[in-house]
C-alpha cells in the first residue's frame, strides 16, 4: 500500500512551497495549509495517509494538531518537525503518537528515507490485515470507530469485560454493530483462538432451533442421517452470540437456561449430555424491560445473561462520529472496488451529518458501498447519494411533545420507512436493519399491512410473495 497523499502543516509559506515541490517529484499527492484548524478541515473531508507539522504554529501547535489527527483516523501517520529541537518535544511528541521527529533546516534526504520508512510501514500493515481478513481473523476492535462520549463508555466496558468469562447483553437499534461489539469482546479474551460463532436466533426455522443450537443423533428424526454437534459444542472453548435472544420461543428459552446454569447440551435423541465450555454474549434490539413484561424474555433467563448490559448509541446520537466512518468505510471499499477515492465534498458529508440514520452504522454503510457501486472516482458528492430522509415519506412517530413515543411505533416507523427507502424489497430493508424477512413479514402481519395499501405505497399480499394475508411465513 504506497502512501497516496500527504498532508503538510506549516504557517511558513517558503517551507509548504519547498515541501510540495519535492514530495510532488518523489511521486506523492501532497496538500499543504498554512493552520491546525486548516488542517482539521481537510481529514474531516478528504482522505490522507501521512502528515507532516511543523510544532510551533499559531492557535493550535503541532502537538495538539497531533492529537485531534490521531483521535478522528489513528491510521494516519505524522511526522513533526520544528526549528527548536528538544529532547522533552521529541519524547512529547512520540508518546503522543507521531511516527518520527524531524528538525529545521530539513536535510531532504533524510526527509525522502522518512517518507519511504512510513510508505513501507503502511505496507506491511495493508498485508497484514489482508491476510487477517482472508482468514476470517480481522481484529475487529480495529472496527469500533468513534470517540463520541457513548463509545468512549462502550470501549471502557469492553475492556474490562472482556478479560473475564462473564455472560454479556448487548441491547441497541438494528445496526448499530451489536455482532461487532461480540467479536471484538471475544478477540480480546481469553478464547481469541477458540471459535466465535454467531446465530441469529430469528433466520432458524422454530422447528429446527433445538437440534441446531444443542445438535442431533442420527436417526432422531426423518431428515437426521447423521450425527451433528449444534451450534453450542462447535463453540466449545470460544463464545457464541446469540442475536435477538428475544426471538426464541418460552421453549427454548428454558433449555437454554439449563444449559447456562449446567454448561452441558444434549443432543436431540440422545440420551447422554455433554459438558461445553462457551462464553454466551446475547443482543436484542427490543426494550429489554418491555420484553420481560410481555413474556418475550423469561425472567429467569434475563438475569443469567444480563451479568454486563451494553447499551449501543443509535449513530444519530454520535452525529461527531460520522466524518472518521466514511472514512473507514472510504478505505475498506477503495480496496475492495480497488478504487482510489479520496474523500468527500463538504456539502456531501454535511448531508450525510445531517440525516438521523434509523438504519445506523449498517445504513451509512450502505450509502457508502452505494456511492463506489454508481462509480464514485475522485471524490464521493451529493449526486453520489441516495435521497436521504425524503420530506414524501413521512413518519409514523409523533413530534416531540414532552414524552417519549413507545419502542413498538418507533419500530414500526423504522420498517416503514426502510420498505420505502428499498421501494418494498423486503430483502434490502432487513438486510439495513438488520433482522430477518421472516420478522419484516410478521411485523407487516401486525401492523395489517399485508393485504392493503398504505401511505407508504402498496405492499399487498401478492407484491409481498404471498397469495393470502393468512399464508403461511416461511
Amino acid at each position: 500500500m504506497e502512501v497516496e497523499k500527504i498532508l503538510v502543516v506549516d504557517d511558513e509559506p517558503s517551507i509548504l512551497k519547498l515541501l510540495k515541490e519535492v514530495l510532488t517529484q518523489w511521486g506523492y499527492h501532497v496538500a499543504c495549509v498554512g493552520t491546525g484548524a486548516e488542517a482539521l478541515e481537510a481529514i474531516r473531508t478528504e482522505r490522507f495517509d501521512a502528515a507532516i507539522t511543523d510544532i510551533r504554529m499559531p492557535e493550535m501547535s503541532g502537538l495538539d494538531l497531533l492529537r485531534e489527527i490521531k483521535r478522528h483516523d489513528e491510521s494516519i501517520e505524522v511526522v513533526v518537525m520544528t526549528g527548536y529541537p528538544t529532547i522533552a518535544s521529541a519524547v512529547e511528541a512520540l508518546k503522543e503518537g507521531a511516527y518520527d521527529y524531524l528538525s529545521k533546516p530539513l536535510i531532504l534526504d533524510e526527509l525522502r528515507h522518512l517518507i519511504a520508512r512510513v510508505t513501507e510501514r503502511r505496507c506491511l500493515k495493508g498485508e497484514v490485515q489482508s491476510l487477517r481478513a482472508r482468514l476470517g481473523e480481522e481484529l475487529t476492535v480495529n472496527e469500533l470507530v468513534g470517540n463520541a462520549p457513548p463509545m468512549q463508555r462502550v470501549n471502557e466496558i469492553i475492556g474490562k469485560v472482556a478479560t473475564t468469562d462473564a455472560p454479556v447483553l448487548i441491547e441497541g437499534e438494528s445496526g448499530t454493530g451489536k455482532e461487532l461489539i461480540a467479536a471484538a469482546i471475544h478477540r480480546l479474551s481469553g478464547r481469541a483462538k477458540g471459535p466465535f460463532i454467531p446465530v441469529n436466533c430469528s433466520a432458524i426455522p422454530e422447528n429446527l432451533l433445538e437440534s441446531e443450537f444443542f445438535g442431533h443423533v442420527r436417526g432422531a428424526f426423518s431428515d437426521a442421517v447423521s450425527d451433528a454437534l449444534g451450534l453450542f459444542r462447535s463453540a466449545h472453548e470460544g463464545t457464541i452470540f446469540l442475536d435477538e435472544i428475544a426471538e426464541l420461543s418460552p421453549g427454548l428459552q428454558v433449555k437454554l437456561l439449563r444449559v447456562l446454569q449446567e454448561m452441558q447440551v444434549r443432543p436431540v435423541g440422545s440420551t447422554k449430555a455433554h459438558p461445553v465450555d462457551v462464553r454466551v454474549i446475547a443482543a436484542t434490539n427490543r426494550d429489554l424491560d418491555r420484553s420481560i413484561a410481555d413474556g418475550r424474555i423469561r425472567q429467569d433467563l434475563y438475569y443469567r445473561l444480563n451479568v454486563v448490559r451494553v447499551r449501543l448509541p443509535p449513530l444519530r446520537t454520535r452525529r461527531e462520529d460520522i466524518p472518521a466512518l466514511v472514512n473507514h468505510f472510504l478505505r475498506r471499499y477503495n480496496r475492495r472496488f480497488r478504487r482510489d477515492v479520496k474523500g468527500i465534498t463538504p456539502d456531501a458529508l454535511a448531508t450525510l451529518s445531517g440525516y438521523d440514520f434509523p438504519g445506523n452504522v449498517r445504513e451509512l454503510e450502505n450509502v457508502i458501498e452505494r456511492a463506489f457501486a454508481m462509480g464514485a472516482r475522485e471524490q464521493i458528492t451529493l449526486a453520489d447519494l441516495p435521497v436521504l430522509g425524503d420530506a414524501s415519506v413521512p413518519s409514523t412517530v409523533a413530534p416531540s411533545t414532552g414524552s417519549v413515543p413507545r419502542l413498538a411505533d418507533v419500530e414500526k416507523d423504522l420498517i416503514l420507512r426502510a420498505l420505502a427507502f428499498y421501494k418494498d424489497d423486503k430483502e434490502a430493508a432487513a438486510s439495513a436493519l438488520g433482522i430477518s424477512r421472516r420478522t419484516i413479514y410478521r411485523r407487516l402481519r401486525e401492523y395489517s399491512m399485508l393485504t392493503r395499501d398504505c401511505q407508504y405505497g402498496p405492499i399487498s399480499a401478492r407484491r409481498w410473495g404471498v397469495e393470502r394475508a393468512d399464508h403461511p411465513v416461511v
